[in-house]
């Protein structure tokens, strides 16, 4: 009889666990605590309009080829995507920098705003690109137990950029404030500051100015969809509503989970849940890593979301926008340094019926609106209503038109909802930075030191935060159990 495995949590890192695992013959059951699988990916259907409750972003697209092609399949074959051009705006105080959907189109915006800059930049994305061919092939797809799996003879020769940062290599070649941010942005989605990211990690912007920014036609679900849709094909049982209460544990094994007061018994079980969150499902004795240990870590930002339906069309926007017409510095020290609700906060605004009609009402527009926060802040309505009304007072000045009064619903989502939606730790949106410190072998393992049969995935432990290594991190503890149990 084939092996059973209980998996907890529907996210990226758990769906992609189950397909290898399912593909290598075991049997999979997935426990979801909410209603609709998906975990932070999840979708917000309301009266017309569609929204992407977390990821926004399809970036890396061979990361997602790569996996359904392992399966023997495309990503055709389950949805269509469209390469967005422009990839993005970015509103400044003084100016708009318009990203195009290829690195000629990016120079020459670059020229634009500071004359000769196109050289280095090029210089950089060359590098980048370089760093991106061993961050994917020779880095990320090891599954973060030893120091020495960082050692390869292309590491070897960029051992210097991890001791480096991002931020001191963008300002060596770059003087103009406005392409600094440009270029600092992308390492935003590894949850932590320019300056303490190691300048390895700038293969972020080739998969930006490179690779390119694509959106799946009816939103970032459809990939949770096509992976549901893999995963059922495989064999693999899903089941929502279904929080897990306990991971039992006998003789220092994990042999199944309990959900509603009944016990369901499995030969491994793998967590896609947030890591500190499943190991409160442990008694002490069995943990891993202790409060303190948590405490210290750095953590990526939490975020104040709003899904808000325009009954417009609006002006002056593309389909992702970021707003950086305040100090890019002083937001980043409110959330890392001096954690508090940021003075003059930036902000993120997505409207994916920009290029997608199927997301809104015909003549109306779906906005998904971001402003990043310290996570385990203070979390009330009042605080809530005073940022989307600052907000929204910014977006309609850079913007140059009026929106409030088009408003037909808004909804909100913040650190509180992160930790009773997900049991996010202090109600992080990201999971943990890469920081140097933070990085490989030094994030929490993919296997427990302390129960055998018992695993983790997702964005707190291997490769790190981000839909893409995500999915790479299923695939790594997938290897890990199939290798255990030969």
């Amino acid at each position: 009889m084939p092996k059973k495995i209980s998996i907890i949590g529907s996210g990226f890192s758990s769906l992609s666990a189950a397909c290898y695992l399912a593909k290598a013959g075991y049997e999979i059951t997935v426990f979801e605590k909410n209603i609709k699988p998906g975990g932070r990916a999840r979708q917000l259907k309301r009266d017309g309009f569609t929204f992407d409750m977390g990821p926004s972003w399809y970036w890396m697209p061979d990361i997602f080829d790569k996996f359904f092609a392992d399966f023997n399949k495309k990503t055709a074959d389950y949805y269509s995507l469209d390469q967005l051009s422009p990839a993005y705006k970015i509103f400044f105080s003084d100016d708009i920098i318009t990203i195009g959907d290829s690195l000629e189109k990016i120079s020459e915006e670059f020229e634009r705003i500071e004359p000769g800059s196109s050289k280095p930049l090029k210089k950089f994305i060359l590098k980048a690109k370089e760093n991106y061919s061993i961050a994917i092939d020779k880095v990320v797809l090891r599954p973060g137990i030893s120091p020495f799996e960082l050692v390869t003879k292309e590491t070897i020769l960029k051992v210097d950029q991890f001791f480096k940062t991002i931020s001191s290599e963008v300002r060596k070649n770059f003087k103009n404030k406005k392409l600094i941010s440009t270029l600092e942005f992308p390492v935003l989605f590894l949850g932590a500051k320019p300056n303490k990211t190691p300048s390895f990690y700038n293969f972020m912007n080739f998969a930006d100015f490179g690779l390119g920014t694509w959106h799946p036609k009816g939103g970032m679900y459809e990939i949770i969809k096509a992976m549901l849709s893999l995963a059922e094909e495989l064999g693999v049982t899903i089941h929502t509503n279904s929080a897990v209460e306990k991971i039992n544990i006998e003789n220092r094994c994990a042999n199944g989970v309990t959900i509603k007061g009944k016990t369901i018994f499995s030969d491994y079980v793998l967590s896609g849940a947030d890591y500190h969150h499943s190991e409160t499902l442990l008694s002490k004795e069995y943990r891993q890593y202790s409060e303190k240990y948590w405490s210290k870590k750095t953590f990526a930002p939490s975020s104040l979301l709003f899904y808000i339906g325009f009954n417009k069309k609006l002006r002056n926007i593309e389909h992702h926008n970021l707003f950086f017409d305040t100090d890019f510095e002083q937001h980043a020290e409110e959330i890392y340094d001096e954690p508090k609700w940021p003075t003059d906060p930036m902000f993120y605004a997505n409207f994916p019926s920009v290029t997608d009609e199927s997301m809104s009402p015909t003549g109306c527009e779906t906005g998904f609106f971001l402003i990043p926060i310290a996570p385990d802040l203070e979390d009330t309505p009042e605080l809530r209503e005073q940022y989307f009304n600052l907000m929204m007072k910014r977006f309609e000045q850079k913007t140059k038109q009026t929106v409030k009064d088009h408003i037909l619903f808004k909804e909100s989502f913040c650190v509180s909802d992160f930790q009773e939606e997900y049991n996010s730790y202090k109600g992080n949106a990201y999971g943990m930075a890469n920081t140097l410190s933070q990085t490989a072998f030094l994030r929490p393992k993919l296997k427990s030191s302390k129960v055998k049969n018992l695993y983790f995935t997702g964005q707190l432990t291997v490769p790190g935060p981000g839909v893409p290594p995500s999915l790479i991190s299923g695939k790594l503890v997938s290897e890990l159990i199939i290798k255990a149990n030969k």
